[in-house]
């Protein structure tokens, strides 16, 4: 899986408003983890998220990547907002 295809999944599933997802990877080569999967932040502003905790959030998140998810992720740094809360770190 690479952030283009993180992207595409996250799209399909939550309609965000806004999103970004950064491939970090290069900043762990060496790292035992990195060669189980990539590294990524995702900053994902959906309405799916309106009235839901951040675990809650995390949750849609994963379950929009679906199987590959485990397999092909090592490290996934999520910050998830609904439209409504402030976007300063979206």
């Amino acid at each position: 899986m690479n952030a283009a295809e993180l992207e595409a999944r996250l799209r399909t599933a939550l309609s965000p408003t806004h999103i970004a997802v950064q491939d970090d990877s290069h900043q762990h080569a060496g790292h035992a983890g990195a060669r189980e999967g990539g590294h990524y932040t995702v900053r994902i502003t959906s309405p799916r998220f309106t009235g839901l905790t951040r675990v809650a959030r995390h949750r849609l998140v994963y379950d929009a990547l679906g199987p590959l998810a485990p397999q092909r992720v090592h490290a996934l740094a999520i910050v998830a907002r609904a439209p409504d809360e402030s976007s300063d770190e979206v």
